[in-house]
């Protein structure tokens, strides 16, 4: 980097540079994406990219530079807002979608819980505990072995004999 007293690099002529500049252009980037948070921090950026290549950058192309980098920056930042907001109204759209089921839909879920309700308290008792540890509470097998003190080989015998039994019950679950 040189450090002349006309270079970008030099810390006083940026800063001073800094100072006369990044007021006028974080109200340019405001007035021209509409969010103050926004711009001050788009001007924070542009001026790192200034300082980063300030070797590259002549202080009497600084400024177009520095209002070049902050517009691009802008674009990119509205364009990714642009893909988070469509994604969080189809995600609202599907939300709303999943709560209009048909009352067939529900009644057949509401029927379908019952007979899987029904199916896990007919399993035996270790079964039972074991399925109800692995996927309710989500515990591992290994877990569930030291909360049981057997083997983990006896936890999955369990939890296989149990899926068998709930799948010939009511299907595959």
């Amino acid at each position: 980097m040189s450090d002349n007293n006309n270079s970008t690099c030099n810390e006083q002529v940026f800063d001073k540079f800094f100072k006369s500049n990044s007021k006028l252009l974080r109200n340019y980037i405001y007035y021209k994406f509409g969010d103050l948070e926004q711009a001050e921090d788009i001007v924070q950026d542009a001026f790192i990219k200034l300082w980063n290549n300030c070797s590259k950058v002549s202080i009497d192309k600084a400024k177009s530079y520095i209002y070049t980098i902050a517009t691009n920056l802008g674009i990119s930042v509205t364009r990714h807002q642009k893909v988070r907001f469509k994604y969080r109204d189809y995600i609202t759209q599907r939300k709303t979608d999943i709560n209009h089921e048909s009352p067939e839909f529900i009644a057949l879920e509401k029927e379908y819980m019952e007979k899987l309700k029904s199916a896990i308290a007919d399993l035996p008792e270790r079964q039972r505990e074991v399925f109800l540890l692995s996927r309710i509470d989500k515990k591992t097998y290994k877990e569930i072995a030291e909360l049981s003190n057997v083997s983990v080989k006896a936890i999955e015998k369990l939890m296989h004999k149990a899926l068998l039994t709930l799948r010939g019950k009511i299907g595959n679950i």
